[in-house]
């Protein structure tokens, strides 16, 4: 058994509790042999019990009855009692769970490889306000090629990518523990798919696995700083040179906290996150939310272009949650003066998941995810460059039709967190910030950690991404198209009040190639377009 079990822990008190009663029942039965018979129906039910919790411990695939022994059963009895009952205690959206039952239920039996279909058909009310679905086809094709791959890479870029339609969004090692890090890397090279590291550092969980890294540098430059916190480059162009960063990633600002910046508990910088962050112990670890190697649109092309370059010519973005428009604008005003165009741009909406953040920027900051590509891809063919900047898509993706509308919109791309986390096991018990994990995933804590089977977790991580990508090969094929490319706003439509339907090419209207040049009309734009500046962040 793990040697970092602790018995006396207070996860372990049932398990205690159980085999202390056996072990006391057992030795007043050998002592007096006239109560024996009395206390054999107790025995025999703790013996039980204690075989129950030693079992818990051994199995790898319930992180949280590792964690949990004997006493996480009630969830599982609770969750099978009735689906009611299953939602009141677990899945109640009122309650600030981020993704629905039906959801989670589908990440869950995806990464488990088990059935995924239903039936008595939809459960989702179709006549309400909002709802969306996808437009299938009389003459459907057969199933498309499943490993969906898009080359990233301008005319700039010497070593483009290939990479899957699919990856995993920005996670730091810090938030999450190392076997948690160890699976989704391990996840990611079996299955062909790209790992960001979130701002957190390329740590040696990264490196231990193999899987393709995108790398990720916030504005506390971590893995790449020096002592006063300031963007180290030589430092930068070392670690950018390992064959397994595919891509390196500028972060501006995350979906869930935009212009926080970022923040990783004291309780969780242990001593082995100081050293690879370069951040001292018994603090909060920071990122500021404004970064200090540049101040101005074009600054930020020029530093881009750096990290293209310091990292030998790997594709060079940025990612950033849509904010003021004007702003983002001034940035591709100075792609324009420059001439340094990113390769890509991860945009993060603002229903994205983090550790810590406050209630107000979670709810009420920043652009959500769907409006903020559809704004980002229209900039950018209203400059007549969209052909060499790819646009990446993360907030609340977990499902293949969470995909297939970010794409059709103006995504080539998908990233995910939360799906991932889910394959991972974790049940969102919103414990992230206190490090009390009960699955392992995010915590910093040993005897914690240890409840996550790394192997066992890696095939789920590649189960999830592999059926989630033939699950969208079937909705391509329902739709009569072959890639996630060939996808429009056409064919979606959205439910605006229970009379009315508009079409997604009504409700993300388009803008024509070289629009913003001419000087256009269209009032998304038009204001904005005039009042971005690129040698400055702030209005005309």
């Amino acid at each position: 058994m793990d040697t970092l079990l602790l018995p006396f822990s207070p996860r372990y008190i049932v398990l205690t509790i159980c085999a202390t009663a056996t072990a006391l029942l057992l030795i007043l039965g050998i002592y007096d042999r006239k109560i024996f018979d009395f206390v054999l129906v107790p025995l025999l039910i703790f013996a039980a019990l204690t075989a129950l919790g030693i079992r818990d411990l051994l199995q790898s695939s319930h992180a949280v009855l590792r964690n949990y022994p004997i006493s996480a059963h009630l969830r599982f009895i609770l969750e099978e009692i009735r689906p009611e009952m299953r939602q009141y205690f677990f899945e109640s959206e009122k309650d600030g769970m981020p993704f629905s039952r039906d959801t989670r239920a589908v990440v869950y039996q995806r990464a488990k490889m088990v059935l995924d279909k239903r039936p008595f058909g939809t459960q989702e009310d179709v006549y309400r306000e909002g709802y969306e679905w996808m437009h299938h086809s009389v003459s459907p094709k057969p199933h498309a090629e499943e490993k969906f791959r898009i080359t990233i890479g301008g005319p700039e870029c010497p070593r483009p990518y290939s990479a899957s339609v699919f990856n995993i969004s920005a996670m730091s090692f810090g938030a999450l523990s190392p076997n948690a890090v160890r699976a989704l890397n391990g996840g990611a090279k079996r299955g062909g798919f790209a790992h960001d590291t979130g701002e957190g550092g390329f740590s040696p969980y990264h490196a231990e696995m193999g899987g393709d890294i995108i790398w990720e540098i916030g504005s506390g430059y971590f893995g790449c700083r020096h002592r006063d916190g300031t963007f180290d480059p030589d430092a930068f162009a070392r670690v950018a040179a390992t064959e397994q960063i595919k891509m390196v990633e500028l972060k501006i600002s995350q979906g869930a906290k935009p212009g926080h910046g970022g923040v990783l508990p004291a309780a969780k910088v242990s001593e082995e996150i100081s050293k690879i962050r370069g951040v001292a112990m018994g603090e909060d670890c920071i990122s500021p939310p404004a970064h200090r190697a540049f101040s101005t649109p074009i600054g930020m092309m020029q530093f881009i272009g750096e990290m293209r370059r310091l990292s030998g010519g790997k594709p060079a973005g940025f990612k950033l949650c849509i904010g003021h428009p004007w702003e983002f604008l001034a940035i591709c005003k100075a792609m324009l003066e420059t001439g340094i165009y990113p390769d890509f741009i991860v945009v993060d909406g603002n229903e994205g998941g983090t550790g810590a953040a406050p209630l107000e920027f979670m709810d009420h900051l920043g652009m959500p995810m769907r409006e903020g590509v559809n704004f980002v891809h229209n900039a950018l063919v209203g400059m007549n460059i969209r052909d060499r900047v790819k646009i990446g898509a993360s907030g609340k993706v977990a499902t293949a039709f969470d995909m297939a509308r970010a794409m059709s919109i103006g995504a080539d791309w998908c990233n995910s967190a939360r799906g991932f986390m889910f394959a991972l096991g974790c049940i969102q018990s919103l414990s992230c910030h206190t490090d009390r994990c009960p699955t392992g995933v995010a915590t910093q804590d040993p005897t914690r950690a240890r409840a996550l089977v790394v192997p066992h977790k890696i095939d789920r991580v590649y189960n999830y991404h592999h059926a989630t990508l033939h699950a969208l090969a079937e909705l391509l094929a329902a739709a009569g198209l072959e890639h996630p490319q060939d996808l429009r706003p056409i064919h979606f439509s959205q439910r605006t009040s229970t009379t009315e339907v508009s079409s997604f090419a009504k409700l993300y209207p388009s803008l024509r190639p070289g629009e913003l040049l001419e000087g256009t009309q269209d009032v998304r734009f038009r204001d904005a377009w005039a009042m971005a500046r690129p040698d400055t962040f702030a209005p005309a």
